[in-house]
């Protein structure tokens, strides 16, 4: 009975797993914008799309947390996957994100972290290591989720 239950809701992993350091935004090919400093930073990337619903209604949520936690060390970065530049920016125009957002238009990141569902996001240690990670986004239980997770790791630093 315990092999049925554990086939019958697969779970959605992405490849990049938590303890795996995060590949180097620097080198991945990125446009749209200035690349924010996350060395030494506790550091949420999330991928996502124009088109993508889930991802409209995450915008709100990470520009509250990265306003909250910020002056504590927390930086937010948006990948975007979308093919046109006109989609990326229409979506910029219409959302006016306070955190760094940036365009993958050649895949390069998200070929490398193999991102199962857009949005996904990583929540990645001062340490540039993935700590935790989000596939999809859910509303207010995602926001708590990251929440935690953001003050478990600023935390870190403070203990050391």
């Amino acid at each position: 009975m315990l092999l049925f239950a554990a086939l019958a809701v697969p779970a959605v992993r992405a490849e990049l797993k938590p303890g795996e350091a995060f590949p180097a935004l620097a080198t991945a090919g990125l446009t749209g914008g200035p690349l924010p400093v996350t060395a030494g930073h506790v550091t949420i990337v999330d991928f996502w799309a124009s088109w993508c619903a889930p991802c409209k209604a995450s915008f709100p949520v990470y520009a509250r947390i990265q306003a909250d936690y910020a002056a504590r060390g927390l930086v937010v970065v948006a990948v975007s996957v979308d093919d046109r530049t006109v989609d990326y920016e229409g979506f910029l125009k219409k959302f006016h994100p306070s955190f760094a957002t940036l365009l993958d238009q050649q895949k390069q990141l998200v070929s490398k972290v193999k991102v199962p569902a857009m949005p996904t996001s990583y929540v990645l240690g001062r340490d540039g290591r993935v700590r935790f990670v989000h596939a999809g986004f859910h509303g207010s239980a995602t926001e708590k989720e990251l929440r935690t997770q953001v003050e478990t790791l600023l935390a870190e630093k403070d203990r050391q």
